[in-house]
Parts: C-alpha cells; structure tokens; sequence
C-alpha cells in the first residue's frame, strides 16, 4: 500500500460477490431510500436526516454525486439482485488520515438479520484493498451499536486502542470507536 499520498474515489461500475451487488445509486431509487433511512434505528446510528422523506432523499442522493464527483466518496446502494436496494455500503477518505479508508453501512429495517451488512463490507473492505490501496481500512462504530460491531468481527476488522473519535450528528456528540482490518 502507498502511505504517504491521500487517493481520489472512482466509483466501480458495479462490485459481485458473496450474494451481493453493490452499484450506484440512481434516481428511480428515491422511494427505495426513503424506505431505508427513514427508520429509528438508521436515524440512531447514522446522520442522515429524521425524518427521512423524499426531500431528504433528493438531498442525501445530490450530496453523494457531489461527494463522488470530487473523488471523496463512493455510495453503492447494497441488492442481491441488482435492482431493489436493502441497504448501502458507503466508502470515504477518513476525516482523521486522508490516506484512510473508512467504511460505513447501514441495511434498511425489512432486509436485516440476512447478513446483507457482512457480506456487503467484506465486498467493499476487498476491492478498497485490491484497487484503491489506501494506507488502512477502518469502520468507526458506537460502542452500544453491538451489531454493527458483530459486522466488523465477522469482515476480520480488530478493535484499535486508538482515541475514540468525536463526531456531531443532528446536534448531538456520537463517540466512535476504531476499527480496522486485518493485513
């Protein structure tokens, strides 16, 4: 891996593998993230908008173009056939080391508890390695999010014993721990 250059994110055109496909977003797709994000568990772990509506779906679909049109992040939108979305694997430059990768995922309320997370992050964590070669792989969890923890275990990420890292979300302070991925 290089580790002394930041790296710019192209999205592929679509990621295969264990009962998974990972693709881009596309507008068709506005009702299906609504159905996803606009839920109380995904507005407890992530910072997406709550309520979520077709407003914020609109909003949260232009930001990530924006995102991914400067190389700083890539949403794929998490299906098993290509077509309906069950969730999503995000992929951006760590706040904390530009030459990180941070991973985040989250699976809609009707598609959990089929190991979409896991096998969507595993997906994800390999192609980061094999194609974008960051200096490391990291997730950054809430320490009472026990299932996204149980993901990380079973995707071979290791609890660091770095500081936990402070993030702001909807006007409240979220305290994260770091994970990363085994070499």
């Amino acid at each position: 891996m290089d580790t002394n250059k930041t790296f710019t994110l192209v999205p592929p055109a679509r990621l295969e593998g264990y009962g998974v496909r990972l693709r881009e977003w596309a507008d068709a797709d506005l009702a299906d993230l609504v159905a996803l994000y606009d839920d109380p568990e995904m507005a407890r772990w992530t910072p997406v908008a709550s309520p979520f509506d077709l407003d914020a779906a609109r909003a949260y679909l232009a930001g990530a173009r924006e995102g991914q049109a400067e190389g700083r992040k890539i949403q794929l939108a998490v299906t098993t056939d290509g077509l309906l979305p069950r969730g999503e694997v995000l992929l951006f430059r760590s706040g904390s080391d530009e030459r990180d990768l941070e991973l985040a995922y989250g699976i809609g309320p009707a598609h959990r508890g089929q190991g979409l997370a896991g096998r969507a992050v595993r997906l994800a964590a390999e192609y980061a390695v094999r194609e974008i070669r960051p200096r490391r792989v990291v997730l950054r969890i809430d320490a009472a999010n026990t299932a996204s923890e149980a993901v990380a275990r079973s995707c071979a990420f290791d609890l660091t014993h770095e500081p936990p890292v402070r993030r702001v979300s909807r006007g409240r302070e979220i305290v994260l721990r770091t994970w990363r991925l085994r070499a």
